[in-house]
């Protein structure tokens, strides 16, 4: 899957907003025009058009993206670098029924995804809040389990189900949370330190160090011909980090985009 795909895909859900609100309206005419026979109840149909025409408007500029990015796309095979080896991805969330987070290298081609995990036979039964990192072969690399509400934790385990470690998040107040993280024994290995008014979230290692950080706004202009809109989240992480190390820090996007939001 390419990030063109993406805004297609987009596209394609922002049409379907704009045919189901044709739906209540048609109904209103068909039944003012049989049985009621009002002139002022064909008012109630105007902020369906109006939602509708603007999803349509949405729809014509999503394509015209993905037209534009398919033409600016190098045509290779797709990258077999793990998401892990990335220094930077871009993120893609795509807000639907079964929200998603897309993670794409540089080049326009995806690296992997989060998801909520569904697991198999008696597991689809149980009602749970579990989420898993797939690759781009949709292979699940980990998995993230969502604990508590006022003090909530996401507990990280590896492809193998070995825990990780843990992500906590305590509320200290309005608009205010400490987020820490702790390896698989308990002690602490980072923070997670940002702005409560636009995304630039730190991920800080044990003696308080950059080891990572997730930004919208900061993207080089090369990037620009396949990631049209300049405020596309940015996540870095240092090449010091192992893959069970990326892995037990990319818990804080799970809060940040499957809670939070």
């Amino acid at each position: 899957m390419k990030i063109n795909e993406y805004y297609r895909d987009t596209a394609n859900l922002n049409l379907n907003g704009s045919i189901a609100a044709l739906v209540p309206t048609i109904m209103i005419v068909a039944l003012n025009l049989s049985i009621i026979k009002h002139r002022d109840i064909m008012l109630f149909t105007i902020p369906f058009l109006i939602f509708s025409m603007i999803n349509f408007q949405l729809y014509l500029f999503r394509m015209k993206q993905s037209i534009g990015i398919s033409r600016n796309i190098v045509k290779s095979e797709i990258s077999k670098e793990s998401i892990f080896e990335a220094r930077h991805l871009l993120l893609m969330y795509m807000n639907t029924q079964s929200s998603r987070l897309h993670f794409y290298f540089p080049n326009g081609y995806l690296a992997g995804m989060v998801k909520k995990y569904r697991g198999s036979g008696w597991e689809r039964l149980k009602p749970s809040r579990t989420y898993a990192l797939y690759n781009f072969n949709n292979e699940v690399l980990g998995f993230f389990k969502v604990k508590g509400k006022n003090s909530m934790k996401i507990e990280v385990f590896g492809r193998n189900r070995l825990l990780l470690g843990r992500f906590e998040k305590k509320s200290q107040g309005w608009r205010k949370a400490q987020k820490e993280l702790f390896d698989g024994f308990g002690r602490y290995v980072g923070s997670i330190e940002g702005s409560s008014v636009f995304m630039d979230e730190k991920v800080l290692d044990h003696r308080h160090q950059d080891i990572g950080r997730l930004r919208r706004g900061w993207m080089p202009l090369e990037w620009d011909p396949l990631f049209p809109e300049p405020n596309t989240p940015v996540l870095s992480f240092s090449d010091v980090l192992s893959e069970e190390d990326k892995l037990l820090r990319m818990s804080f996007l799970i809060n940040e985009y499957f809670i939070e939001r």
